[in-house]
């Protein structure tokens, strides 16, 4: 029915969007977090561009994409992504000094520090920033389908407001609520199972 095809449409655009996001903001923030000169070069132009709001960017995204999917992708990226690589660094940076240190004394270079070291003691930081930025990405996805959408959760509340649908809106929106909900409580059993050495301590 519509509810299953509205449903379909959103999990499809939230899953990309937030997708492509996560994957280009572990590297960045991993390395500004790691490396002053990256630091230096990326924080500043990451901090300036979050500070603008998304809102503003929609009719920019419809012009520059139209109404496709790739306008909510667009607008879930820039919802997250900068957010993401600014919490990331900020994971990375929590890692004990003490570890690097003793990385550099066993004569290791700085790749292998990254690597063996660095990322793998700020994962569980990594993985609650993910968590955190999926609900803001449900926020995102569902500002851009209020506006120039043909389907999605977001453009069935649209519709329903024209009509006066007091009841479907609120439904919606508990249902958007649920789905938030079960994602964050998802992420938070996987986080769990992933991380059991870290919860334990």
């Amino acid at each position: 029915g519509t509810l299953l095809t509205d449903l379909k449409a959103s999990i499809y655009r939230i899953s990309v969007g937030f997708l492509i996001a996560s994957v280009l903001a572990i590297p960045i923030g991993v390395l500004i977090g790691s490396f002053r000169t990256w630091e230096a070069a990326i924080e500043p132009l990451v901090d300036f561009i979050r500070y603008m709001p998304v809102v503003a960017f929609v009719p920019l995204s419809i012009l520059w994409a139209g109404t496709s999917d790739v306008q909510k992708f667009l607008i879930i990226f820039i919802g997250t992504f900068f957010q993401q690589v600014l919490m990331m660094m900020d994971n990375v940076k929590r890692v004990p000094a003490d570890f690097v240190g003793l990385g550099r004394t066993l004569g290791l270079p700085d790749r292998k520090i990254l690597t063996r070291i660095v990322v793998p003691s700020a994962l569980p930081g990594i993985w609650d920033t993910l968590r955190i930025s999926l609900g803001w990405a449900w926020t995102w996805l569902v500002l851009a389908e209020l506006v120039a959408a043909t389907s999605g959760l977001g453009y069935r509340i649209t519709v329903s407001q024209r009509y006066f649908q007091t009841n479907t809106i609120i439904g919606y929106i508990l249902l958007l609520g649920i789905l938030g909900l079960i994602t964050d409580q998802v992420m938070k059993a996987l986080g769990k199972v992933l991380f059991r050495q870290d919860s334990r301590s």
